[in-house]
């Protein structure tokens, strides 16, 4: 490859990350070191997008780019940029699907991640998250960011529907997050979330999410021990996952500011003030998933993780 051209092939590592946060529905998510996919794109002549392989699953994900996240985001952005040429995606998953750790978000940003280091003139993040919003949109039938945005920016993010926002937070504070090896599927947990809603209880959880952005700002852990609960949300979707409400128990009684439904579930987080807390909860709520009959896998990473990388 001569001076100046850019590179035909790059492979980028996308981490897993815990959507909602429990107060931002939709909106609100951080990354999770120690999880993620890992996806390489070979700039090709032809103006296409083609899904070469998906490696890592116990079953078949759709190779039609129409029907991939990773290709309705390589999509969106050949057509945005009228690219004359293509992309060919080789996935490998290394986040569980339907475990509420953003599996098919991580692929999507995977591959734009490495798709914009073979550009002409690359992109930055916040220009690549409309293609994101487009992939994501394949898996879960909605536009959110909840997940991408602390996938292309690293640690805890705003994500509206045409902006991402990191959010500051102490370096000393770290998540734990369990997987139970059981599966919901994301659209069966927003059909959860149908049927009327009080003002009041939107009224709280706003004043739960501003409290908590409030303490990360300011380093101030009580104020997010005082927010870190949702309201709306989780009461609709705990009845799905089995062993939710000892495990959120035995978070809290762990020292946690918070717990509760990572993403759509059944993963289950929590917030510590330092990694040490964190580790030391981990058994006590792995234990109970165990007596709800699951196994289940720990992680403990900072809140501030960083986000997608090229390799």
């Amino acid at each position: 490859m001569s001076a100046g051209q850019p590179a035909r092939q790059a492979t980028a590592f996308a981490p897993a990350s815990a959507g909602n946060a429990a107060v931002g529905f939709d909106i609100l998510g951080f990354a999770l070191a120690g999880a993620g996919d890992t996806v390489s794109v070979r700039r090709i002549e032809a103006p296409e997008v083609r899904i070469a392989a998906i490696r890592g699953t116990p079953f078949q994900l759709p190779l039609e780019a129409e029907r991939n996240t990773a290709g309705v985001a390589l999509m969106a952005m050949r057509e945005a940029l009228a690219l004359p040429y293509g992309f060919e995606v080789e996935i490998d998953k290394g986040i569980a699907l339907g475990s509420g750790m953003g599996g098919s978000a991580a692929s999507c940003v995977g591959a734009l991640v490495a798709a914009n280091a073979l550009l002409d003139a690359p992109l930055t993040r916040q220009a690549l998250y409309p293609f994101a919003l487009a992939g994501e949109a394949v898996a879960s039938g909605g536009r959110h960011g909840d997940n991408l945005g602390p996938m292309l920016l690293g640690g805890l993010v705003l994500a509206t529907a045409e902006r991402l926002v990191r959010i500051p937070v102490p370096e000393t504070w770290h998540s734990l997050l369990v997987h139970p090896e059981a599966v919901l599927e994301t659209r069966r947990a927003r059909e959860a979330l149908a049927g009327s809603y009080e003002l009041k209880e939107f009224v709280a959880q706003s004043s739960n999410l501003a409290l908590v952005l409030a303490g990360c700002y300011a380093g101030d852990a009580a104020l997010v021990r005082a927010g870190l609960r949702d309201v709306l949300v989780e009461p609709r979707r705990a009845p799905l996952i089995a062993g939710f409400d000892a495990a959120k128990a035995a978070a809290l009684d762990g020292g946690a500011m918070g717990a509760s439904i990572s993403g759509a579930g059944p993963s289950v987080f929590a917030w510590f003030e330092s990694r040490e807390a964190a580790e030391a909860a981990a058994p006590a709520v792995q234990a109970a998933f165990a007596r709800a009959g699951f196994d289940s896998q720990a992680w403990v990473a900072p809140i501030d993780s960083p986000g997608a990388h090229l390799l």
